[in-house]
């Protein structure tokens, strides 16, 4: 499974990240393949999923954005057997962790705050293996050269946050990222 998603990502670099019911509607309406699902709640994120499905969408929900969920190991079970989510996002190791013990497909997301964080992340990465990660911002085309080099291709990574343009994205790729994630909807349809 984890194959065929990375597969996917190579084939289909740009991510539609929805926020809100207008821009579910709207990637109905795209040829984008993946979705980053960033709203709902615990009480409608089933149907938010399946209507993603029946629209031909692999599905990745960000479990941190999820009004109900908590933080704890069960909320990637219940996701995992109460929705057709092809995988989660999260800022959490533990979650990313046993998301890959149930063989989930999991994208860790981290922030880039300052020069620690690459140590951070590539701690993260041998302890945790997540099947991808994420970086945020995702305009920083000499961040995401380094961190590619630092990590070795050991995991591909996704720029995210704040891509508005197709130049952001394009120079995103450039770098070294696999693919990007934007709620810009003038990027999904580039």
């Amino acid at each position: 499974m984890a194959k065929k998603i990375l597969e996917q990502f190579e084939q289909y670099p740009v991510i539609a990240a929805i926020k809100d019911e207008a821009g579910l509607r709207k990637c109905l309406e795209s040829e984008i393949q993946i979705v980053f699902v960033l709203y709902g709640d615990i009480c409608n994120i089933g149907e938010i999923v399946d209507r993603l499905k029946k629209g031909g969408k692999t599905v990745i929900i960000h479990l941190d954005l999820i009004s109900g969920l908590g933080n704890k190991e069960i909320v990637v079970e219940y996701i995992q057997k109460t929705t057709r989510a092809d995988g989660i996002i999260s800022t959490k190791p533990a979650l990313i962790k046993h998301a890959k013990e149930l063989n989930f497909f999991s994208i860790m997301r981290f922030f880039m705050l300052d020069s620690k964080t690459y140590s951070n992340i590539k701690k993260q990465i041998e302890n945790v293996k997540p099947d991808m990660i994420e970086i945020i911002p995702g305009v920083m085309p000499k961040v995401i050269a380094r961190l590619c080099e630092l990590i070795e291709d050991k995991v591909p990574v996704i720029a995210g946050g704040m891509i508005t343009d197709k130049e952001d994205a394009m120079s995103a790729l450039k770098a070294g990222a696999i693919a990007i994630s934007t709620t810009k909807e003038n990027v999904w349809f580039m």
